[in-house]
């Protein structure tokens, strides 16, 4: 079973308004297993994916989600583009709890992440000058203006490595590194999947202030699943807006993102690199 689009989120988006239920796939990687089974779904005839990022019931800390063998599993699939969905503070008055963000840029400070299919072996340099698929980001705008709620159209999100979140002192400090939002889970999917050749979209939820806002609470996570929730409400009912949108997609240089991006002469590639790799790179790589 192929699956065009796939959907990366937390628990609690298993189910949507309109989705039918396909078949549930465990599917082994060269990197491991996946956060879990991936969810294959029917929206509207279109064959979807659902993998949740933390695994059921949200057992995965953000440094520990498996992203490359996520990755590589939907490439498997057949996957194209994926819609990223992610719980975030803001960094700036704008950007209020409960709203959502189309991300357009991405700052990365995460550090114990393995953040490229490339290495032992063999090098490559992929541009992520736009780190979201502008593609995709004009599919989000058209179907959040269908659904009505209240959204931003850019905004550049900082990845910090957690799980605790921030002090006060990082949270002026990414202020002053011009980032809007602030999350734990942008990097390294959106690396990994440019490196796949697979279009990749964050829509970002808004949930909190961080802990800069002189007025507001420090965040804790009993607010920012009280607000999740009413954000899961939304998300349940864009996402059967926005998948026919990302279908009528056909190509993107996203998808070619890799083409030059090898440095490495293939004969000099060790086997089990290329025997890993193959699925991205083989066509790159026939004599």
């Amino acid at each position: 079973m192929q699956a065009n689009f796939a959907i990366i989120g937390g628990s609690g988006l298993e189910e949507f308004e309109g989705a039918k239920i396909i078949e549930k796939i465990d599917i082994p990687t060269p990197f491991g297993m996946p956060s879990d089974e991936i969810l294959l779904v029917d929206i509207g005839g279109i064959h979807t994916a659902f993998l949740p990022r933390h695994g059921k019931g949200h057992r995965i800390l953000p440094s520990e989600v498996p992203s490359r063998a996520n990755i590589w599993a939907l490439k498997r699939l057949g996957v194209k583009a994926i819609l990223a969905l992610s719980a975030v503070g803001s960094l700036h008055e704008a950007f209020r709890p409960g709203e959502f963000v189309i991300c357009d840029n991405l700052i990365d400070r995460s550090r114990h992440r393995a953040e490229s299919f490339f290495g032992e072996g063999v090098v490559g340099h992929v541009s992520l000058a736009e780190p979201f698929c502008p593609s995709l980001r004009s599919c989000l705008k058209k179907a959040l203006s269908q659904l009505g709620h209240p959204f931003h159209e850019k905004g550049t999100v900082i990845c910090m490595e957690g799980p605790a979140f921030s002090t006060k002192a990082e949270s002026f400090f990414y202020q002053r590194l011009s980032a809007d939002l602030i999350g734990m889970t942008a990097s390294p999917e959106a690396k990994l999947a440019r490196e796949a050749e697979i279009c990749y979209a964050s829509l970002a939820m808004v949930t909190d202030y961080d802990c800069w806002h002189e007025t507001e609470e420090a965040v804790t996570i009993e607010m920012v699943l009280q607000t999740m929730q009413k954000n899961i409400a939304a998300v349940r009912r864009l996402i059967p807006l926005v998948i026919p949108l990302f279908a009528g997609l056909t190509s993107c240089s996203c998808q070619s993102a890799a083409q030059h991006a090898i440095m490495t002469p293939k004969g000099l590639i060790p086997y089990e690199v290329k025997r890993r790799l193959r699925l991205f790179y083989g066509k790159y790589w026939q004599d």
